[in-house]
């Protein structure tokens, strides 16, 4: 049964705070703007949303290439060109032609969505700006066929950004706006639960202790994130390390660190 009121789910910690913000956009029938470094949750945040609320989850994920348009619909001149020259038949059909993105999937929904807009700022400055009228109107017009799409239920949006690039204040004026902090270790050890059934309580407290002191190394480029340490804990319950090995080094931390240089920074404090 799907409601309308986000209270976080068994399978992601969410703070009091990012769930109101969640349920504020929602009743505002606003884009949640989601912002955070790698590793907090913002991609997972909307498969927990979809989850809670019992509603079909959309991603459109974003690439350096993606325009808008192709969140709206594409039409496939060539298959159709291709058609005609081989006298298939249907081809005075445009609408055959015309496959709907994912914006174009939301809108025409039976049902209200979530609809994930994933990692809006690899795209280029102007992205944004073109998706303005659809996000405010929740429609489009598709030439090709003389048809507008109107949204039969506004979706649920959200966006998010890892401050790669500054989004136009015009875009940012229209979103409700929550930057998720990474976690404290009181947090990170709730997140863990959620992982693992079963963990050595000494091996976790030593664990956290390492990835915090690692993450505030002073020359750490890359810090590492939530999934690394989800990975690294893996890596030694599988190994079978003990609690007190990792107060003298950390074992497999090529499984946390991921550059040359952050590998050099760990290794001259050790010394």
């Amino acid at each position: 049964m799907s409601t309308t009121h986000f209270s976080g789910s068994s399978q992601y910690v969410a703070s009091q705070e990012l769930m109101s913000t969640v349920n504020i956009a929602i009743a505002l029938q606003k884009p949640l703007l989601i912002k955070g470094e790698p590793g907090t949750g913002k991609t997972m945040l909307a498969q927990a949303v979809a989850d809670a609320l019992g509603k079909k989850l959309i991603i459109w994920n974003i690439k350096s290439t993606t325009k808008a348009q192709d969140g709206l619909y594409v039409y496939d001149v060539v298959q159709r060109l291709y058609d005609s020259q081989f006298g298939n038949a249907g081809v005075d059909d445009i609408a055959k032609y015309v496959k709907l993105g994912k914006l174009g999937e939301a809108f025409s929904a039976e049902e209200q969505v979530v609809l994930l807009i994933d990692e809006i700022d690899k795209a280029d400055l102007e992205f944004p700006n073109d998706l303005l009228w659809e996000l405010d109107r929740m429609e489009f017009y598709i030439p090709e066929t003389k048809e507008t799409v109107r949204a039969r239920q506004r979706p649920i949006v959200i966006i998010t950004s890892n401050a790669e690039k500054e989004l136009p204040d015009a875009f940012l004026r229209r979103c409700v706006f929550h930057y998720i902090q990474f976690p404290d270790q009181e947090q990170m050890e709730a997140i863990l639960r959620v992982h693992f059934d079963k963990l050595d309580e000494e091996l976790v407290q030593q664990a956290l202790s390492a990835f915090y002191q690692l993450r505030q190394l002073r020359g750490i480029d890359k810090k590492p994130s939530t999934s690394e340490l989800v990975d690294w804990l893996r890596a030694m319950v599988a190994g079978g390390v003990k609690p007190e090995e990792i107060s003298k080094e950390i074992p497999y931390v090529g499984v946390l660190l991921k550059k040359d240089k952050d590998l050099q920074t760990l290794q001259r404090s050790c010394k």
